[in-house]
């Protein structure tokens, strides 16, 4: 068997024998109502087609989303000031609550793993699993495979949102988001030798 194809069962076989509630949390935290309650609770009140964008997602899908969250009351929608044709998606107290708990919850999980893991493993995984998901990003199902320009601009757009999550990175440690559980192991978890 050659290497792509033993990597492909691998792969497979690391995601189909893994899917903790943990993992199953993550993937929905970044394509739905967790991604979005994040970016308010960083970036303040936005439209909901900037949501889009940051999202890569369609104006539908975030339409969707967004009455969802509204009905459990993490959102709320107001009049822009600077162009009343346009509305503005802003946080509830609620929605900072969640946002914080889920965003809390996170890191400390990832913290633990990545402590199981150590640094240089970990530094080496972020590397591979980032550029990963980027050749994933473009590859589309029953499509022709991504052109040299198409690989090119999604590591582009890789580098632009990475320096926009290190802006971010940095915004949380000065405001203290997440410290207060940022060391917890989670109980469930045994401490490897």
């Amino acid at each position: 068997m050659d290497y792509q194809l033993e990597a492909i069962h691998e792969y497979l076989f690391a995601m189909w024998s893994s899917r903790s509630k943990s993992v199953r949390t993550f993937e929905r935290g970044t394509q739905g109502e967790m991604f979005v309650l994040r970016e308010l609770m960083f970036h303040g009140p936005c439209t909901p087609s900037s949501l889009a964008e940051a999202m890569n997602a369609t104006s539908g899908r975030i339409s969707s989303l967004l009455s969802g969250m509204y009905a459990k009351g993490w959102i709320e929608r107001e009049n822009d000031p600077r162009d009343r044709r346009s509305v503005l998606v802003d946080l509830t107290d609620e929605g900072r609550e969640v946002a914080k708990k889920q965003g809390e919850e996170l890191v400390a999980d990832l913290r633990w793993v990545f402590s199981q893991m150590g640094e240089e493993r970990t530094r080496e995984f972020v590397k591979l699993f980032s550029d990963f998901m980027v050749y994933m990003s473009i590859c589309q199902p029953e499509g022709p495979q991504p052109t040299q320009e198409q690989v090119t601009q999604a590591f582009e757009r890789r580098d632009r949102l990475h320096e926009r999550m290190v802006k971010l990175s940095k915004k949380i440690a000065e405001d203290g988001l997440f410290a207060e559980q940022v060391h917890r192991r989670p109980p469930h978890a045994p401490q490897r030798e």
